[in-house]
């Protein structure tokens, strides 16, 4: 399977061994544009049959250390303005449930993407974080099948920036771990 995984920032990287696949990793960058740039180079460079985007975020409802395996994206930006008919929310499901590989997963959580690392909650979801619903976008353009597995390395509100840095050793493990499990 060939497989596309992006991640923000070089702290997100992983060292992966998966020989089975063809895999294809690409650095966003931090925030929507970025994210949605690279994102579409990389898609229609490589076109991968599957997109996987990893990395870390922030939770007000989920304890430091909890993964989350997201299915819906929202965007808290466009959330805002709802009532001028723009999209703000993304669904896989479907296209989750239509990609074997992924049958033996649950991808139950929803990702709040803002172009702002939040210091209090703001909008819906599991977990905040800056690049996702970028990423989902493009997907859904160029119909291609998107998860995305994030380790909560802070609680919002609570020294977000430095708990995330010191989680960043940790994040890297477990990320790892899930993907390797995920694809093997």
């Amino acid at each position: 399977m060939k497989i596309l995984i992006l991640y923000a920032v070089a702290e997100e990287l992983l060292p992966l061994d998966l020989p089975q696949h063809h895999i294809t990793l690409a650095q966003s960058g931090v925030g929507k544009v970025n994210a949605t740039i690279t994102a579409f180079e990389a898609i229609t460079q490589h076109n991968p049959d599957l997109v996987i985007n990893i990395g870390t975020c922030g939770s007000v409802h989920h304890p430091v250390g909890s993964i989350h395996r997201c299915h819906t994206f929202i965007d808290r930006d466009m959330e805002k303005l709802k009532e001028f008919g723009l999209k703000s929310q993304l669904d896989f499901l479907n296209e989750i449930t239509e990609t074997p590989a992924l049958n033996k997963w649950t991808f139950n959580s929803v990702c709040n993407t803002g172009d702002t690392f939040l210091t209090d909650a703001d909008g819906t979801g599991d977990v905040f974080e800056m690049e996702a619903f970028a990423i989902a976008s493009v997907c859904k353009h160029l119909s291609k099948t998107l998860v995305a597995i994030k380790y909560v390395t802070d609680v919002i509100g609570q020294n977000s920036v430095k708990h995330w840095q010191d989680k960043l050793a940790d994040a890297r493990v477990v990320l790892k771990r899930e993907i390797e499990e995920l694809l093997n």
